[in-house]
């Protein structure tokens, strides 16, 4: 599956978010293409790019190898949440239904 997220953050700050919620395999990309690291595990594997967009924001993609609602993708999606706390740590996360 494909996600993806915007944030305030730099893109160092997302990489380095990304190093410490997921087991770093390796870093792919030249200069002058999107920033991208690999992880993997028992669940699949999972690549996460970060790139610059629209002026002040980055740009964040997480692609999986797993179909579906995974425990994997789970996994992205609350690495998003700590990508936003991390942006605005006075925000209150609430649910919106």
């Amino acid at each position: 599956m494909q996600h993806f997220n915007r944030s305030h953050l730099r893109i160092d700050e997302v990489l380095a978010l990304a190093d410490g919620f997921f087991p770093t395999l390796g870093l792919t990309g030249a200069p002058g293409t999107p920033r991208t690291r690999t992880y993997s595990g028992s669940l699949g594997s999972v690549q996460i790019s970060a790139r610059p967009e629209g002026g002040h924001y980055t740009f964040i993609e997480a692609v999986t190898d797993q179909t579906g609602e995974s425990r994997l993708d789970r996994n992205v999606k609350r690495f998003f949440v700590r990508v936003h706390r991390e942006a605005d740590p006075a925000h209150k996360l609430a649910a919106a239904y």
